[in-house]
């Protein structure tokens, strides 16, 4: 049951649809790219543009400048002893749209399309992450029209560099940690699970990138006068690979498992009940197959366990023709995700000597890093998660889960770290929502039900 004070904030969120909408399409006409310098003054523009927004519900926001984009900083609702605190984060810089020409229509000016699956928000940026973040600014208005008042204190943070590394990030949140810290965290940069299932996600994967270049011979060699004599690195870098893995699909860098913890019961019959469907997730990029442990299911493969990939193996000739060539060179790229409490510091250096112990004489090995972030673990013991996913539950078809999250969402983790708090993830994109791909797009179902959904929400956290 809603309670009364909500009933009539979702009504006014119903009938200002139209407007919101357009709203959004005006944002995201802003071709606010932040890896291209020549889109510098489009980001400044953003910034403005969210400002003067916020400011228009009565939220004291401002730009903040950096040594990249700003950040847009804002504060807003009651305070006072007991009163809950929330901060939400999203970014209004988005993604490169090349290449143009596999695009419907230019990407910065967005519309509203018809599709065999519904209406949706057709641009760049309508679900990474301008439409995503307009949904709680948008919950906050409608708040804001009905009571006069938001139902807690709220702290808005806006960054402008999320696609390209967030290089100003973590130094501008340690120089201003007093004023961004808050009970908890709030980020809607996730999505749904299937069409209809509402997500938390408390799970997020680290990540570790090695490079390898294997060396033996001196200079490339000639197959007929060395081969057969001569150790070829691309055979010494392949017995390596081949050895990650044993037969079991485990990963077999010793200690490589340390730091992995085991899902509860409650969690697992949760993910069970969310019916996935692997032949079909596999069907749909022509595979049929889980190749991960044998001993875990699909989804534990996705969200909570660790994996070991080649990104990349390259080596010798390559080009038209044929060479028959021992090259002096072998390359690899190599990345784990990492779960739980594992240490990548701790791997990167394991499997630096696991990778040596597996080469013959003659051969040597290079290593370069490509990052190490460690995994991010939400404390759902935190009420507000519960909280927040009955509230969830009430606006969707299908109850709200907490899942977990393949990828890395580097934000969480800095905001346990650096501001020592908890962090909840919710988002109202889809699969196939074409993220950072030409005809980006997100369901205006999407839009008005995260509307809805972010109502809800604030009101379960103010209580």
């Amino acid at each position: 049951m809603s309670a009364p004070s909500l009933d009539p904030v979702l009504s006014r969120i119903d009938s200002d649809i139209s407007a919101a909408t357009e709203r959004l399409l005006e944002l995201l006409r802003i071709p606010s790219i932040s890896t291209d310098p020549a889109y510098k003054g489009d980001c400044e523009t953003a910034a403005d543009w969210l400002v003067a927004d916020l400011a228009s519900i009565g939220v004291n926001a401002s730009k903040r400048p950096t040594p990249g984009h700003p950040m847009v900083v804002g504060h807003a609702g009651p305070k006072g002893e007991g009163v809950p605190h929330v901060l939400f984060y999203g970014h209004y810089d988005v993604q490169p749209v090349d290449p143009l020409n596999l695009w419907d229509k230019p990407p910065f000016a967005p519309e509203l399309q018809e599709t065999p699956k519904g209406t949706v928000i057709r641009g760049r940026g309508s679900s990474d992450d301008k439409g995503q973040l307009m949904t709680f600014v948008e919950a906050c208005r409608a708040w804001k029209a009905i009571h006069g008042e938001l139902p807690c204190r709220i702290t808005f943070f806006f960054e402008g560099e999320e696609e390209s590394g967030s290089p100003s990030l973590v130094p501008y949140m340690k120089e201003n940690a007093d004023e961004l810290k808050a009970d908890i965290a709030l980020i809607c940069d996730t999505g749904l699970f299937g069409e209809e299932t509402p997500a938390i996600v408390t799970m997020l994967r680290g990540l570790l990138g090695e490079e390898l270049t294997v060396k033996a011979a001196s200079k490339d060699l000639h197959s007929g006068m060395y081969g057969g004599i001569a150790m070829n690195p691309i055979r010494a870098l392949s017995n390596v690979i081949a050895q990650l893995h044993d037969e079991t699909g485990r990963i077999t860098v010793p200690g490589f498992y340390d730091g992995v913890p085991e899902l509860s019961d409650e969690l697992k019959a949760q993910w069970a009940g969310l019916g996935f469907d692997a032949s079909h997730f596999l069907g749909e990029v022509g595979l049929s197959v889980p190749a991960g442990e044998d001993s875990v299911t699909p989804l534990e493969m996705i969200w909570s366990r660790p994996t070991c990939e080649v990104n990349g193996i390259w080596g010798g000739y390559t080009g038209e023709g044929f060479k028959t060539v021992l090259p002096a060179e072998a390359h690899a790229k190599i990345s784990f995700r990492l779960v739980g409490q594992q240490d990548p510091l701790a791997i990167r250096e394991s499997f630096r000597a696991y990778v040596r112990s597996l080469l013959p004489a003659d051969v040597e090995v290079e290593f370069k890093g490509h990052g190490a972030s460690q995994a991010g673990q939400m404390e759902t013991s935190d009420p507000a998660f519960e909280k927040a996913r009955a509230a969830l539950s009430d606006e969707w078809p299908q109850p709200a889960a907490f899942v977990g999250c393949g990828g890395s969402i580097p934000i969480a983790g800095h905001f346990q770290k650096i501001l020592d708090m908890n962090a909840m993830l919710i988002g109202f994109g889809k699969d196939d929502d074409q993220l950072h791909s030409p005809n980006e797009k997100y369901d205006l179902n999407s839009f008005h039900k995260g509307i809805r959904s972010w109502a809800r929400v604030l009101d379960a956290l103010s209580r």
